[in-house]
């Protein structure tokens, strides 16, 4: 499946409400250690009193380093949208001098006495990228947030550093997700995982949302997408017709699928200390609040149709997490 170029780079026009973000995030497969690296856009709309003007639009970088053992990380620096860099026709993003590819990221991220610094390659690929939705959607107002994966799993290699110590990214496996809308959703979910316990080559990503519509909240949308030996199931787009379903709390995320070719069962819950909490502002000035991690556990099971037994059971515990709500009583300790 190709990418289409357009798709990869800045979708922001530099007017209106807009949010955006590119994240990589990679770890081991015994889900000791993590790392997620975020370049984010918010664009705000004219105020409705004219004589407030127009706030300018920000670009921010947002580094986390999950460790279970000695703590985690997070660090945040913000510029002007202006001083960031954006190629057209290819992922290449640059902000406050963090850079990121398909083929390489480097930087620095510092908050106080916070430090994450790094200079990775990234690649080769090794599953197939996802694309959420048909083509003639991403050029539509729905979904009101759109997502593409360009790398859903990759090797990654070189230095990484979390407050003057040095990691090892060795066997580590990453993945780049994009994703651009007018706000976030009221209620989502990101999952992905390709470091399983007992399937090397197996890549997962799922998605759910409720969106507000007016003064209605819509019902839970669902995409799924799985790689495994050479072959790709893409059930995205199903929820209309009542075959993905999916459920969002805030420290779990379940979902069922089947097609004619798949059945699908997917679990995926984290432990408040293995989660980091983020604000994301909304271009109305609205905060959503992003729990995230990359120490989740998953469990995955695929069957045939008709089959009453699964041809697999996979687990992980380095699955990635990402649940964005409105709720201000998450629990989770928030960290940026």
């Amino acid at each position: 499946m190709n990418v289409p170029a357009s798709l990869l780079d800045l979708r922001y026009a530099g007017t209106g409400g807009h949010v955006e973000s590119w994240r990589l995030v990679a770890g081991d497969r015994d889900g000791r250690r993590g790392l997620w690296l975020t370049w984010s856009v918010v664009g705000r709309p004219r105020s409705a009193d004219r004589s407030d003007g127009v706030v300018p639009p920000l670009a921010d970088i947002t580094a986390v380093a999950f460790d279970r053992d000695e703590g985690h990380v997070a660090t945040k620096v913000s510029v002007p949208f202006a001083s960031a860099r954006f190629m057209r026709g290819a992922l290449d993003v640059a902000i406050d001098g963090c850079e990121l590819s398909l083929g390489k990221t480097r930087g620095t991220v510092e908050s106080g006495d916070r430090a994450i610094a790094w200079d990775l390659a990234v690649g080769p690929e090794l599953a197939a990228p996802v694309v959420h939705l048909p083509k003639a959607l991403y050029a539509t107002s729905i979904p009101p947030l759109k997502r593409v994966t360009p790398l859903a799993s990759g090797a990654i290699s070189g230095a990484l550093q979390v407050n003057g110590r040095t990691w090892s990214t060795d066997g580590w496996r990453a993945a780049i997700t994009h994703a651009w809308g007018p706000s976030h959703p009221h209620l989502s979910a990101w999952v992905h995982c390709d470091a399983w316990d007992d399937a090397d080559d197996l890549v997962f990503e799922g998605v759910s949302a409720r969106v507000r519509v007016g003064p209605m909240l819509s019902p839970m949308a669902t995409s799924l997408f799985v790689r495994w030996r050479g072959e790709s199931w893409d059930l995205g787009g199903r929820e209309i017709l009542g075959q993905s379903r999916g459920l969002i709390s805030l420290r779990r995320w379940e979902a069922t699928s089947t097609s004619k070719r798949l059945w699908l069962r997917a679990e995926l819950a984290a432990q408040t200390d293995d989660l980091v909490g983020i604000h994301r502002p909304n271009p109305r000035g609205s905060l959503s609040y992003c729990l995230g991690t990359r120490l989740a556990r998953a469990r995955l099971e695929l069957a045939r149709p008709g089959d009453p037994l699964p041809f697999l059971v996979a687990t992980s515990r380095a699955a990635a997490l990402s649940i964005v709500t409105r709720d201000p009583t998450h629990g989770v300790r928030m960290y940026v």
